[in-house]
């Protein structure tokens, strides 16, 4: 009797998600008495009427690892302890469908399920697997505020382009005179700001981790002009906050507010801001992304194989190792202080506005 595996993926999309899932099937494909499934939309496939999964076979998956997205959709609306069931009136009501999900899995034959996911999604791992579910965790999130694993994949790939949007504004802030504000992601860490700052050469980085100073981000502005020319880039990740507030990372509020206050404080250089948004999210992984997705994917499975459940792969210095999924997320990954990284932006002059 052949073996089933499913294939969950949940959370925001990330570059890589389909190299992942090429990865575990085409490892799986070399074993005789094995199967591979994929739930379409996150946990919806599972719990849909009728049921919404496919078979991922090397057809399937044949050079998807080139590609952005994924080929089983993803949503970050679909936590099976607090599912979305439409009522009989058409309004919603949030259910525990955990014990309908595991059912399901039986049902079907499911010896184990990959889950590949961010922070919030291995925080469902955790619960399900304390339900008695066979499950290991992929590390997939382009924020990098996965603790204990060095990467996720995705994070290299939204670096890399909001890099090049830090290289494209450079040329215009500097033939404008301009002060440019580039608005990027990263919930409640800054690791996409502090790589694109350093990378692209802005002069200003502001992030989660570092409360800024209104006034001494404008004393770094001032020393860019000199008789009202000059220019200046200024990274900002969406969770950035000035001293004495609190953080609330809201795509595109922290860049117009920046703005907002320079200008209040009658900073004479004209200041524009341009939000970068879900471009980070999408097209092509860079080769890093490939690479490593298709490390975790392979190694998830021979996982499975060796029946070491409620895990997530991790990379740590350059080796692959399963860790319990607990220690992952009871602790959020933040840039810390002392980190070299911060050290080496301090080094070539980038202020962090404190």
């Amino acid at each position: 009797m052949r073996k089933r595996l499913m294939i969950v993926n949940s959370g925001g999309d990330c570059p890589g998600m389909n190299a992942v899932i090429r990865a575990v099937v085409k490892r799986a494909s070399q074993e005789e008495d094995w199967e591979v499934l994929g739930s379409i939309n996150s946990f919806d496939g599972l719990l849909s009427e009728p049921l919404d999964i496919i078979k991922l076979d090397r057809k399937a998956v044949s050079g998807i690892h080139v590609k952005g997205g994924t080929i089983l959709q993803t949503n970050n609306k679909r936590d099976p302890f607090n599912y979305p069931v439409k009522q009989e009136d058409g309004s919603l009501e949030y259910e525990d469908l955990s014990d309908d999900l595991i059912l399901r899995l039986k049902i079907l034959g499911v010896d184990a399920v990959i889950h590949i996911g961010g922070n919030r999604s291995h925080k469902i791992s955790a619960a399900l697997y304390k339900k008695g579910l066979n499950i290991i965790g992929i590390p997939k999130t382009i924020n990098n505020d996965l603790s204990v694993t060095d990467y996720a994949f995705g994070f290299q790939t939204a670096a890399q382009i909001a890099t090049d949007a830090v290289d494209k504004l450079v040329t215009t802030a500097s033939s404008h005179n301009r002060v440019l504000i580039l608005e990027v992601m990263g919930r409640n860490a800054g690791w996409i700001a502090l790589h694109a700052a350093i990378a692209g050469g802005a002069e200003v980085c502001l992030i989660p981790e570092i409360p800024f100073d209104i006034d001494i981000v404008i004393e770094k502005l001032k020393s860019r002009y000199v008789n009202g020319r000059g220019f200046a880039n200024i990274v900002v990740a969406e969770g950035a906050c000035p001293k004495g507030e609190a953080c609330v990372p809201q795509l595109g509020v922290i860049s117009r507010k920046l703005s907002e206050e320079l200008k209040k404080h009658e900073f004479a250089a004209d200041i524009r801001e341009t939000i970068l948004g879900h471009l980070q999210r999408g097209g092509r992984p860079i080769a890093f992304d490939r690479i490593l997705a298709t490390e975790l994917g392979v190694r998830a499975f021979e996982l499975v194989l060796e029946k070491q459940f409620g895990v997530m792969v991790t990379h740590q210095q350059q080796k692959i190792v399963p860790v319990p999924i607990n220690q992952v997320i009871n602790k959020y990954n933040q840039i810390n202080l002392d980190h070299n990284l911060i050290k080496t932006a301090r080094g070539v002059g980038i202020s962090f506005g404190d």
